[in-house]
C-alpha cells in the first residue's frame, strides 16, 4: 500500500461515491456512502483535521483505500 495525499484520496472517494464519516460516539473515521446508521457524514475539513490530530494517513492500493497510522 502506498500513502497518498489528502486531495488524491478525496478525488478517489468522490469518484466512488464515498463521503467522509465519523463513527458515532468515537473519534474514529472512515469513508461511507452515507447509508450506515453507525456513522455521521462530516465535512472534508473535519475529516482531514481528525486524521491530522490522530496522526493517521490514507493508504491506497489498486483503488482500495485504508486509513492507518503514519
Amino acid at each position: 500500500m502506498e500513502c497518498i495525499d489528502f486531495k488524491k484520496a478525496q478525488a478517489i472517494a468522490k469518484n466512488k461515491g464515498l463521503k467522509p464519516g465519523k463513527v458515532k460516539g468515537t473519534d474514529g473515521v472512515q469513508f461511507t456512502k452515507g447509508k450506515n446508521d453507525r456513522l455521521d457524514v462530516i465535512t472534508w475539513e473535519e475529516f482531514e483535521a481528525i486524521l491530522a490530530k490522530r496522526n493517521l494517513a490514507i493508504y491506497e492500493s489498486g483503488g482500495w483505500m485504508k486509513i492507518m497510522k503514519k
